[in-house]
Order: C-alpha cells, then structure tokens, then sequence
C-alpha cells in the first residue's frame, strides 16, 4: 500500500496527529501558520520542562482548538537548532509516527521555513522518517496493535514539497520491503525465494526482467567460487539477474549492481560462534537491497540502463561443504585458496562482480555485509566504500550522505594485496594476522571487477542491527540500507 502525501493550507489539515516540530529547549518554530494558542500552550510546556525539543522526543497533547483538523499535538524534538538537519527530522519523525499509530493512520507535519533546509528537503526527511519509523518488523506475530501510516500531509507552501515527498515515500517504501527481505527467516526466505521476489517486482514494473540460474548454470559459467559455497546446503543457489533497459535511457552508461546473498550463514566448517547466529538470516541484506532498489528505480522511471546480479545461496554445514584447503577456480579463471569457509561473502561476490562486468557494466557496485570488522570499526552508522576510482566512490559517498545511507571513504592499496598471498593459488580468501580486514577484502574482490570504475560497500554494521538504533530506524532487524543510496545514485547518474 502506497502512503498517500498532500500540501495543505493551515486551515484544510485532517489527521490524527499534528506534529510541530520542536527545538531545545522548547523552542516552536517560526511559522505563522501555528495557532496562537497552540503556541502559547507550547510555550507554557516548554516552561514546566515538559516538551524540551529533545531529539526524538513526540510528547502528545490533546486539543480541543477548532481550527486545527486534529485532536492531538506532537511536540517532536528536533535537538539543538545548530545541529538540525535531515537525520534529525527523520528522527523526530519516526518518533511521531510510532506514536500515531497507536490510534491511526495520519499524519500533519508543520513545516518550518526557519530551518537551514529548505520545506522540499524537509518534507523528504520527514517521510522517510515517518515511513520507514513506523515499520514494524513483527510481521510473523499473531496479535496486531498498531494502524500503519496512510497519509502524511504538510502545511506549507511550495509547489516542489508534494514532489519530493511523494518520491521519497516510494523509495521508503521500497527500503521497507527490503527490511522484510532481510527480518524473513531463512525457512521462509531461501535463494529460491528471493528469486520468485525478483520476478515478481519484474512483472509489476516496466522494462524489467528477472530471471535466476541454478547449480547447473553455474557450472556452465564457471562459477567456481560461488558454486562452492553453495554446494554444502540441500536448497539450490540462485544466481538473480535483473535488467532494466528504459526508453530514452543515458547513453554509454550501464550501473550493474552487485548483492551478497547469503540467506543464512552458519559460517560452514569454520562455523560460527552460536550467540546471535539467527541473525545470519541478514547476510543477504546486500543482496536485498539491491533487488529491491533495482525495483525502485524501475518504478521511478529513472532514465538510466541497470543490470543488477545477486548471488544468492546459504553456507552450511554438511557432507558436500566445501573445506579449508579446497582451491577454487572462479569465473574469471582465477584460483583461489579457502582459508576460512565463514570469509564466503567475497566468493560469491568474486564471480558476480565478473558476470555483472561482462554483462556490459560500465560502473559496478557491489553490497555486502561483508566483514565483522567494519562494524567494529564504524558501528552501526556508517559503511564502508572502497573503490579502484576515487571519483567514482566520491559519487557514491556522496549519494548516502544525500539519501540518509551513510557512507564513509576508506582506503585501497596495492600493498594489501600481501595479506591474500597464497602459496598454492593466485590467492586466499582470508588472512590470519587479523588487519586490515575489511580493506584487504576489498582488494581481493578487485580481483574480479575488470575494466571500469567499480566501489564496494561493506555495510555489515549498517544493513542488519543487532540492537535498535536511537533514531528512526529505531527497530532490531532489517535496515534496508542501500535501497535509498542506490535509487540517489542512480538518479544522479542518469542525469
């Protein structure tokens, strides 16, 4: 169900909350659309310390004004005016929508024209706070509390508000689902599963396929390395293969997307500890991500070429596993030593950023949550981008600080290349001395992305939280990072 987004007038407003947004300490906007008394009442709360424009505070208040078109206030705390921007408003508004839907579905949101951003990127935050904050990630619970977000409306003027917010609900909406990809079990979501996913947002969008190869497609190709990790697990790998080719698309340029799928990961042989095991439903966030933006960009008609490939399978534990010591020998006819079957991310990626290039990529990127060592390193705020092209990982740093999927530059060098020696392969896939993890891995998917600009994301923090995050995505589970990221950087590069 898509969330319907109106302007209105002051005057015309009709929802269950009105939310004002709030700074500390208590400090209403600088709208002459606030009711007098409204701001007034706002004022002596602000004096008694109960609303203190605290981040992501939605304090309720009942009204009884005429005048307003709704019967509660939301107070929502926005912090200190000098550190306001859209992380902060997609906060306060996920806050705000999570209390709305305790008594329904609608939303009015006061926009303020005293904030540095302008009431177009306001109302972007404010959707994507509003949408993607009132997820709820119980799908699989009998019992059902809670209305969902219908309709968000603003008061303000502008003709471009309506347009950015209505695009930003589709793009939430789709990071949305992703979430469901990544929070679905992996009883429920195998590699054929996702597939079927796949082909049904091809059949719901224009100028998308969708189409999937099993264990024998992958021997034909030669996918050594993915069908490796593979083969230990009784439900077949999927290699997904999405493409979008729209009428009046830029010429010369094809994105290819590249996804990590593994719908569960028990770390094979080299099995992983069992404290939060039932998370490695999430390591094929990537990969969701990317069938999920992929259809959002076809649903926004965005004028660029895609192909997008997924490489989906589970690493488990059996009689077929493959071993420690194994050499693989990838699409690209590179061999490679197994170090540690639990370093799979890498393998399957090596020979889908190859198909993905030989495809006719002209720029790759690739999702993954690929390392334990990132979110070490940055938490569950911030992935990682390498890239053999700085301009290139410039652009797609650029598109997550733009979308709200946080990305940060890290480091390639031709000297990490030491840790991945081998004295049996071309290469290994992990090393022993534990540094430069995440880098070093970025240098062994170098490997496979041929001629052309390419950047990794590593968002093995950012795509799956263990613990909810103190903002809008305020939820354990799915993130549905780098559908957002990669709708902006689509769009930015079709232009």
């Amino acid at each position: 169900m898509r969330v319907q987004v109106s302007v209105v007038s002051p005057g015309a407003v009709e929802a269950d909350v009105l939310a004002v947004p709030v700074a500390e300490p208590g400090e209403p906007p600088a709208n002459g659309a606030l009711d007098e008394r409204l701001r007034a009442r706002l004022a002596d709360l602000a004096t008694a310390g109960e609303v203190t424009g605290e981040l992501g505070e939605a304090w309720l208040v009942h009204v009884e004004e005429d005048g307003l078109g709704a019967p509660r206030v939301a107070a929502a705390g926005l912090g200190p005016r000098a550190e306001i921007d859209a992380d902060a408003l997609r906060t306060a508004a996920g806050a705000v929508a999570r209390a709305a839907t305790r008594f329904g579905g609608a939303v009015a949101w006061l926009l303020d024209p005293s904030l540095e951003l302008s009431p177009a990127e306001q109302a972007r935050a404010v959707v994507e706070g509003a949408v993607m904050g009132a997820y709820e990630p119980g799908r699989w619970k009998t019992a059902k509390r809670r209305h969902t977000i219908e309709r968000i409306v603003f008061v303000g003027e502008g003709e471009e508000i309506a347009e950015a917010a209505t695009r930003a609900a589709r793009v939430a909406e789709w990071a949305n689902r992703a979430r469901d990809l990544s929070n679905a079990p992996a009883n429920e979501l195998t590699p054929e599963e996702l597939a079927a996913r796949a082909a049904d947002i091809a059949g719901e969008v224009e100028h998308l396929t969708a189409d999937a190869l099993g264990p024998e497609g992958l021997h034909e190709l030669g996918m050594g390395a993915f069908a490796a990790v593979a083969q230990g697990s009784h439900n077949p790998a999927r290699l997904i293969v999405m493409r979008y080719a729209p009428a009046g698309a830029r010429a010369g340029v094809k994105l290819g997307l590249v996804g990590k799928a593994i719908t569960f990961d028990s770390g094979g042989i080299s099995i992983k500890p069992s404290l939060y095991m039932e998370d490695m439903k999430g390591d094929m966030a990537g990969g969701g991500a990317v069938v999920e933006a992929t259809g959002a960009i076809a649903d926004l008609g965005v004028p660029l070429e895609v192909v997008s490939v997924v490489a989906a399978c589970e690493n488990l534990t059996g009689g077929g596993s493959y071993r420690p010591g194994d050499i693989l020998t990838a699409m690209n006819g590179k061999t490679i030593e197994v170090v540690n079957t639990d370093a799979e991310g890498r393998l399957v990626l090596a020979d889908a950023l190859w198909y993905a290039r030989r495809e006719g990529a002209t720029h790759l990127l690739d999702l993954a949550t690929l390392t334990g060592a990132m979110e070490k390193a940055l938490g569950d705020l911030y992935a990682g981008v390498f890239a053999n092209d700085d301009d290139w990982r410039a652009q797609v740093v650029a598109a997550g600080e733009a979308s709200g999927d946080h990305a940060w530059p890290l480091p390639l060098h031709r000297r990490y290349r030491r840790y991945i020696d081998s004295a049996f392969a071309d290469m290994k896939n992990q090393s022993v001395r534990g540094q430069a993890i995440p880098a070093y891995a970025g240098e062994f998917l170098q490997e496979f992305v041929g001629e052309g600009p390419w950047a990794h994301v590593d968002m093995a923090g950012t795509g799956f939280l263990t613990w909810p995050r103190p903002d809008y995505l305020a939820q354990k589970g799915g993130t549905g990072y780098g559908v957002r990221l990669i709708v902006e950087l689509a769009t930015r590069l079709a232009s």
